[in-house]
């Protein structure tokens, strides 16, 4: 696969706690020569990034990492973001409701935060690395239900990222409407290669553009 075929599913992230304002515009300096779909930052840089870069597109996330903040606030992210300049949103799931088993309330809340994003995009985590077979089908269902963008499967900050097994039970199980992204431990072109040709539609990672631009010997 040409890597100008990969670059534009790439969610170019960097989310890691120390990010610095340099590093957030190197990224997106990044994003912006190599073409990848967005950048996916915190949200306190995201009015930065809008303001310097206006014509990228700008991903953040909420409830992150692990999803419990009340839906109130998640809604409350989600608006606040968008105000600032983000084109995506990314959300995290509550877990605990997942294994209290209250679906209605994961998808209650899924719909909640689609409608305080408007006509933006709205991915959600729903980090398989924790949930058995039948809680990702389930959470499939309600992804679908809440007419969510996309399924994510992981924050990169569980205990496991994507894996392609996940993405075959999604893509049995979602809707037509649903996209998929993975992310976490993606690192290699091979894995890269692997999620696209599998059906994923966005890849989230920190390394991608430095592995492909290496890999072409471009400064």
């Amino acid at each position: 696969m040409d890597n100008s075929e990969i670059f534009p599913h790439i969610d170019h992230t960097l989310l890691r706690a120390t990010a610095t304002e340099s590093e957030i515009s190197t990224l997106c300096e990044e994003a912006l020569k190599f073409g990848t779909a967005s950048v996916c930052i915190p949200a306190s840089y995201v009015k930065l990034a809008k303001e310097k870069f206006p014509s990228l597109k700008i991903c953040t996330v909420i409830g992150f990492p692990l999803g419990y903040s009340t839906t109130s606030v998640k809604c409350f992210e989600a608006r606040n973001a968008i105000e600032n300049g983000a084109d995506e949103i990314d959300m995290v799931i509550n877990l605990g409701w997942v294994k209290d088993n209250k679906f209605h309330e994961v998808e209650r809340e899924i719909a909640e935060v689609k409608t305080a994003c408007g006509n933006k995009i709205l991915k959600v985590i729903i980090e398989t690395c924790y949930l058995t077979e039948n809680e990702k089908i389930t959470l499939c269902k309600c992804v679908t239900n809440a007419k969510a963008d996309f399924i994510k499967t992981s924050t990169g900050f569980g205990t496991a990222g994507a894996n392609i097994e996940d993405i075959r039970l999604f893509k049995k199980h979602i809707g037509e409407n649903v996209k998929i992204k993975a992310a976490g431990g993606v690192k290699t072109k091979a894995d890269l290669e692997m999620f696209l040709n599998e059906g994923c539609e966005r890849i989230g990672t920190s390394s991608a553009v430095k592995l492909l631009a290496e890999e072409n010997n471009v400064d």
